[in-house]
Order: structure tokens, then sequence, then C-alpha cells
């Protein structure tokens, strides 16, 4: 009760803010609009978010979405029917259409913003020439059909070599996006144009963008605070306080730093916001669905309907299982990934692993 009470204020905040902002674009955004060709694939909250932070700084955004319903009901009413619905959209900033070929043909830019889970059979339907395009991944996720973070899947999978790709990482909730909250995006790249150019067209009032050269290292860190968020929310659902969830997120910088560095070495700074900011944000945030979804397990609720209970994707569920046999085969000790695939995948009582877990944590 109290957090659909919570959420309530928080959407009602959200619509209020939103409406406020739309009808005053600063007249720097309106003399700066830039005349780049970036296109977003995906109609989720995040997704939107970022569609709402591109048409801050470009002419026209062109936005695929998943079905003729939802384009429909953006160009009939200037919102997404189904997330971050207080967001209105002017629809001349926008090109929409459900064909992948038609955007990314029409595109520089392409922003992949799908969960996890449903990326293969999106790109699976590309036919046009995509070679030199520059593919942005906003995605947390693991590619279940190859179980590879995206990077890896687009390079094997489509030829698309790092120098045509960038991640989008660090604590952006899309709900706050929505808000014009002041957030910060970690935009990794190797090529420095191509972060000159994404800076140049996400950098807004509200979103502070910042470069990073460590691709691999900010997709795994972005995967593994999801899995590390369910078990912050389990901690709360079974009434573990903040003291221990301050404990249990110490940890969990640490196994990811571990992680990370067994994956791939590279000059890296775990503190930065794009490691341990999106950990704190995605740990502790009302907003946060992983936690969300650690926290009706924490109450009870078994994983399968506790998954069935969230309308959105929770990421961390389907990488919990790829992080841990990962980590098994570099031979890591990492006890809160064990802890938590243990819960997730193997059946075993989450009040129980967290007992043991407590003996492990300092």
């Amino acid at each position: 009760m109290i957090f659909h009470l919570c959420f309530n204020i928080f959407a009602v905040d959200i619509s209020i803010m939103t409406k406020k902002k739309t009808h005053s674009e600063s007249l720097h955004h309106k003399k700066g609009k830039k005349d780049i060709s970036v296109g977003v694939v995906g109609s989720g909250s995040f997704a939107t978010a970022i569609v709402k932070m591109l048409v801050e700084n470009c002419k026209v955004v062109h936005w695929c979405v998943r079905s003729e319903f939802v384009k429909g009901a953006i160009e009939l009413r200037g919102h997404n029917p189904t997330y971050l619905t207080a967001v209105n959209f002017n629809l001349k900033n926008l090109k929409l259409t459900t064909d992948i070929n038609e955007l990314i043909s029409a595109c520089d830019i392409v922003v992949l913003a799908t969960p996890s889970i449903y990326l293969s059979d999106t790109l699976d339907k590309m036919k046009c020439d995509y070679k030199e395009k520059i593919f942005v991944s906003a995605i947390k996720g693991i590619i279940p059909k190859v179980n590879d973070v995206v990077a890896h899947y687009l390079r094997d999978e489509f030829k698309i070599g790092f120098r045509n790709q960038a991640v989008i990482a660090g604590p952006c909730h899309a709900e706050e996006v929505a808000m014009e909250r002041l957030s910060y995006l970690t935009i990794a790249t190797v090529e420095d144009k191509v972060a000159e150019k994404l800076e140049s067209i996400f950098n807004s009032d509200f979103i502070k963008v910042h470069g990073s050269k460590d691709i691999l290292g900010n997709e795994y860190s972005a995967i593994l605070k999801n899995i590390f968020a369910i078990g912050a929310g389990i901690a709360s659902g079974l009434g573990y306080g903040d003291n221990f969830t301050a404990v249990f997120v110490s940890n969990a910088i640490r196994e990811m730093e571990t992680f990370l560095e067994a994956i791939y070495e590279e000059p890296r700074d775990v503190n930065e916001s794009a490691y341990l900011g999106d950990l704190l944000v995605t740990a502790y945030s009302l907003f946060s669905r992983n936690r969300n979804l650690g926290n009706l397990i924490g109450k009870g609720y078994t994983v399968k309907s506790a998954i069935q209970s969230m309308n959105m994707v929770a990421e961390g569920y389907y990488a919990a299982d790829s992080i841990y046999k990962t980590s098994k085969q570099k031979g890591l000790k990492l006890p809160i990934i064990d802890c938590i695939y243990g819960i997730l995948y193997e059946g075993k009582n989450a009040e129980k692993q967290f007992r043991k877990l407590t003996a492990k944590l300092n």
C-alpha cells in the first residue's frame, strides 16, 4: 500500500512538472537545433526518455516503435500511450515508424533501447545497408540468444566494429528525465569524433554528458548493477534496514570491480558515476524495476509471480544466469552474485540465503 501511494505521488509529480516544462522550451534549444539524422529503436520508458533527450537538440528524431497501435496513439495524442505518458512531444519533431529498415536507412546514428530479450528479434529484421551507421546501445542486459553483451553481439553477429559503437551508461532513470531533473549520462566509445557528435545531441539543460572509452566496462557494470539491485530489493522486502543496505552496496561495488577486471582489464575507477553512481540509484530508488522485483521476492512472492506482476522487464533477472556462469568459468568468488542466482534460479529460500550472506559481507 505504501509503495503504491509513493508511486502515485511520483506519477503526479511527473505529470505536473513535465507539463510545465513542455510549454517553456528555452530559446537556446529553439535556436540551436541540429540537423543530425538520429533514430531510436524501442518504445519502453527509457526509449521514450531518450527521445525526449534528443528532441531538445535535434530538428527531427526518427522513432521506431513496436506496433501500429503505439505509433497511431503517439500520432493522435502526442505521447507514448503506455510509458511516461506525461511526456508530450511536438509531432513536428518526430518521424514515427514500425519498420526498423526505414529508420536505419534514414539515420546515421541508431540508438538501441529495447529490452535485451527482444533485441535479436528486432535486429534480425535488418535488411538494409547498415555498415556505416553508428549504433548506440542503451540496453542494460544480456542478449539471451548468444549469452553475451550487446557490444559483442553487434560485432559478432552483424560485423559492426567497436569504432561504430557506443554505450550509454550512468544513473539516469527515465522517470526523472521525464521531470527534467538533472541527470548524468556517460557515453562510452573509442572514437573521439563519435563521442563529440553524441555529446552534442544528448547534452542539455537537464542532461550532462561525460565521455569514456571503456565500452565493455560500462556495459557490464550496467548489467551487474541490475543484479545487485535485485539483492538490495530482496533485503528490503525481508526487513533489513539502511545500515545493512549500505554494507551490501559497498560489497557489491567490490564484486563489480572483481568481475570487470576478470572480463576486460582497462584503466577505470569504479567510483565514477557510470559504475558506482548507477549502482547506487538502481539499488535505492523507488523507480528501480530491479529493486522492485527483489522487494516482491523478499516479501514472499515466488520469482515467477513477482516477474508476472511487473509491467516492465527487470533486466537483472535474465542477466543473473549469464553473469553467475561466467563468474564460475573464471573462478571468481562473488558471494552476492551466488546468493541472488540461488534465489532466482535454484529456488533457494531468500531469508535463509541472506542469513548466510550476512556472514560473508564486511
